[in-house]
């Protein structure tokens, strides 16, 4: 048995982990001693043990869809890169990364676009979820420099959560937040969200404002602030950036964002008289086409108020991967350079000194939805993806597909042999995944971490930056590519980071450049800057002074009208994670939310004529997703909120990004992702039904179906046309014996093989209720008696126990109905709920739920 230290690949939060292999199979616990989490897990990380199976794994170098070996695979990409270049010039390639690559692999792939192939065409998956904060940094700060530590959250006064779910999307943030709160009631925390989240679990006040409005509220706020004393003139355009929030009185406030006065007024009040104020933002502000100047708009209430650059204060952007704060550490995004340095003549010199190179690529390059904008035109003719899935997460994934579809040349570095992008694919690289990995990662308080591998690399996976610099070499620029180990690269880009520094740039981790490879191995989590306090002004050469950006608030580009009348919203849910190829392996994490669903206001819904479980069509000029209604108290109305997470792996129509266009904030290159217009109908098929096969099925393309993680093939299925001849078909090509029975509507089919049970179907008129864990265990010890036969074929248990219902406690497999059971018994607290069940005791993320679960069946004030 072995132990491993090293850190959660999912949330910019890094959790430490330990990782325990124990004759193969793969535990893991959170990391006492680690900072970001001490010892605490989620969900997701708590099963990041179930995710390192090999099935599904792309395990070998492919050529149009051929196996190769690795020299042919990296001969033929030279060639082909080499020969697009040299006919269309550097211009004509791009890379795409992820915050998901080590900060290792990033460094390498910056290095080879920007320095030697001499195109900045290399941007990052990044750029969708923390490109504004970046701006807004760097606008106000002169580097991209977050301000804050997770200290910090536990130690304010008012706590201002906007445009984030932490207690899905951050969940251990959360968790420590949570328990802030507990030891010190006296602190304050309000949540700005259009939708009532799980995040307002704790919060003493909800600002449900209308979706896109967010800046209003900071502006106003700034104006509020200004009148009672606070200090625009130490700050450059501070004096500027009053004179336009002076515009907005409370009032104009209240009207722009649909908020009662009142709650404006508290609001304000609250952040001016506390005496540490901390703000946390992340995809609701940042997803906006105005997501730039609604971060500087949170930025300049700190620097007038004071609140910044001290304990408990500050504007705190919560990054959204686990290494999107390295990629941008060694310049991943198409509009940086390397070590935090711009596109100015003297960094671009130096960094061109460093390299040792003449190729330096010397202008910004595509961001990523012009990237594959220019893609669809053939101006780009070469694409890299690295580590993400484009097909998906992209604006307008259509148009995405399409532009993929007609690249000559497209290479993908994944861990998964199937997704959307790499269906694309001409060459595909097998890259090691968490666990194989070995190398850093940045997490969202500026704090570097090691990831350490644990496990050897299956078939002939490889790490990215190893591949990299493979095909460096194929291009003739092997000498600057000549790393052995990953710590040579990290150890390179550490020194970049101190290379004619002197003070002047915030970044700087060039004391870690002289770590051996054994100390580099040991490193333990570090802050940079290494060795020196955080200098906000070091990023300002000339005048030393911090800056406040005048910001006029922007309504959003979606503008609902009769033909598309409600405002979609797009986000994370708890369980999953990015497009699902890890998580969406993992059965228990498919568990709580299973399937695409969108949530409606109750209003919409009756005017609607919508009701929960209701399959109902969304559509938007640009395409069309279907989803599960979910009629919910916290939907503001006239908007709706769907996952962003399925994809044509997991669902046939489960994109919630073919519906979004691809409008971006012109400072940033963010796409509006959070606001869409569209419309809905309700879509009442013939049947939808429910299927168990122990191999899988081949589905007709008139069936809509949604694919769920299990131990045995399972499929949630919609359709027009009847389900039984295809079925049947299907069933008596394979030689199966069948049982079937029909009542009414309803149509429930077995088929058997040798006394096992092979497929299990039942159907109806609306989606028939099954126990999928009673159905999983038929098909590991099929039923033996015709009475166990003819229970599961009435959909019944044999046993009669009650169905534990929709899974709310992911961890522990707690189910809906069985918590509604305890109490009834008399569990009248989430205390006395994990006292029976357990539910709620490990990760937590599902205390909100718990709570309402309590506060539906009891009394208010009974529910804690």
């Amino acid at each position: 048995m072995t132990e491993t230290r090293t850190t959660c690949p999912y949330c910019g939060v890094g959790c430490g982990v330990i990782a325990r292999v124990d004759q193969g199979e793969v535990s893991v616990r959170g990391d006492e001693n680690h900072p970001a989490n001490v010892g605490r897990l989620c969900v997701k990380g708590a099963a990041l043990g179930e995710t390192t199976g090999l099935a599904g794994r792309l395990l070998h170098p492919q050529v149009d869809g051929e196996r190769c070996d690795w020299e042919q695979a990296l001969a033929t990409t030279g060639e082909r890169l080499r020969s697009i270049i040299d006919e269309f010039g550097p211009q004509a390639v791009a890379f795409y990364a992820s915050g998901q690559l080590l900060t290792e692999d990033y460094y390498a792939a910056n290095k080879l676009m920007k320095g030697f192939i001499g195109a900045a065409n290399i941007d990052t998956n990044s750029r969708l979820c923390m490109s504004s904060a970046v701006t807004g940094y760097k606008r106000a700060f002169g580097a991209d420099v977050v301000p804050c530590s997770y200290l910090d959250v536990e130690q304010s006064d008012l706590v201002v959560l906007v445009g984030s779910n932490a207690a899905w999307a951050h969940p251990v943030l959360y968790q420590r937040l949570a328990q802030a709160k507990r030891e010190r009631p006296q602190m304050k925390i309000v949540v700005i969200d259009p939708r009532r989240t799980a995040t307002c679990d704790i919060a003493d006040l909800h600002l449900a404002l209308a979706p896109g409005s967010d800046g209003g509220l900071f502006v106003g706020l700034l104006h509020a602030i200004m009148q009672r004393g606070g200090e625009a003139g130490a700050f450059d355009e501070g004096e500027q950036a009053a004179a336009v929030a002076a515009d907005w009185p409370p009032e104009r406030v209240a009207q722009f964002c649909e908020l009662p006065l009142m709650e404006v007024n508290t609001f304000f009040d609250w952040f001016i008289s506390a005496p540490r104020a901390i703000t946390l933002y992340t995809m609701g502000i940042n997803q906006s086409a105005s997501g730039s100047d609604k971060c500087n708009a949170i930025i300049n209430v700190h620097l007038a108020s004071g609140k910044i650059h001290r304990p408990g204060c500050g504007p705190f952007s919560l990054t959204g991967q686990p290494n999107a704060m390295g990629g941008r550490e060694v310049g991943g995004l198409a509009t940086q350079l390397a070590a935090h340095m711009n596109f100015e003549p003297e960094d671009l010199a130096r960094v061109a000194r460093f390299w040792g190179t003449e190729r330096l690529a010397q202008t910004p390059g595509l961001m990523a939805v012009e990237l594959f904008e220019a893609i669809g035109r053939g101006e780009v003719k070469a694409v890299w993806i690295m580590g993400t899935n484009p097909a998906v997460s992209l604006p307008d994934s259509l148009a995405v597909c399409q532009a993929l579809a007609t690249c000559p040349l497209v290479i993908v570095s994944e861990v998964a042999a199937d997704t959307d992008t790499s269906r694309f694919a001409h060459i595909r690289f097998p890259a090691q995944a968490w666990g194989e990995k070995n190398g850093t990662v940045t997490n969202s308080e500026r704090r570097i971490s090691r990831q350490r591998a644990f496990l050897p690399s299956p078939g002939e996976a490889r790490p990215d930056w190893w591949i990299v610099a493979q095909i460096a070499r194929e291009l003739g620029y092997g000498e600057a590519f000549a790393w052995q180990h990953a710590h040579e690269v990290f150890s390179e880009h550490a020194a970049l980071s101190g290379y004619e520094n002197n003070g002047r740039r915030a970044f700087d981790i060039s004391r870690l450049a002289n770590l051996t490879r054994e100390q580099w191995d040991e490193m333990t989590p570090v802050q940079w800057p290494v060795g020196k306090p955080l200098d906000l002004t070091r990023g300002w050469r000339d005048s030393g002074r911090l800056r406040m950006l005048p910001v006029l608030p922007e309504r959003t580009r979606a503008r609902p009208d009769a033909r598309y009348p409600f405002i979609l919203n797009s986000g994370r849910i708890r369980d999953q994670w990015h497009t699902m190829t890890r998580t969406g392996t993992v059965a228990r994490l498919m568990q709580h939310i299973a399937e695409p669903r969108v949530e409606i206001a109750p209003s919409d819904a009756a005017l609607h004529g919508v009701q929960s479980g209701d399959l109902l069509r969304i559509s938007s000029p640009r395409g069309l997703m279907v989803a599960r209604a979910f009629v919910s108290e916290a939907q503001r109305p006239r908007s709706l909120f769907v996952p962003m997470h399925w994809n044509a792996v997991f669902a046939r129509q489960g994109k919630v990004n073919t519906l979004v266009a691809p409008v971006c904030c012109p400072q940033s290159g963010q796409p509006e992702s959070k606001q869409t217009a569209v419309r809905i109908s309700v879509w009442q098929p013939a049947w939808q039904g429910e299927l168990f096969s122990r191999d899988n099925v081949t589905l007709p393309p008139s069936v809509h179906w949604l694919r769920k993680a299990a131990s045995v093939t399972h499929y949630t299925l919609a359709g027009d046309k009847p389900a039984l001849p295809w079925l049947m078909a299907f069933c008596e090509a394979q030689g199966w014996q069948l049982q079937q029975a029909q009542a009414g509507t309803a149509w429930h089919l077995l088929a058997w093989h040798n006394g096992e049970l092979m497929l299990a179907f039942w159907s109806d008129r609306h989606l028939p209720e099954t126990d999928s864990a009673r159905v999983e265990a038929a098909f590991a010890r099929s039923p033996a008696t015709a009475f166990e036969r003819h229970a599961l074929l009435s959909g019944q248990a044999a046993d009669e126990q009650r169905a534990p219902g929709r899974t709310v406690c992911s961890c522990y497999g707690v189910g809906e109905n069985t918590i509604q059971e305890a109490i009834r018994n008399g569990c009248h607290s989430v205390a006395a709920l994990g006292r029976t069940l357990r539910c709620g005791t490990n990760c937590g993320s599902c205390i909100p739920e718990l709570n309402a679960l309590l506060a539906r069946a009891l009394l208010p004030e009974a529910a804690d």
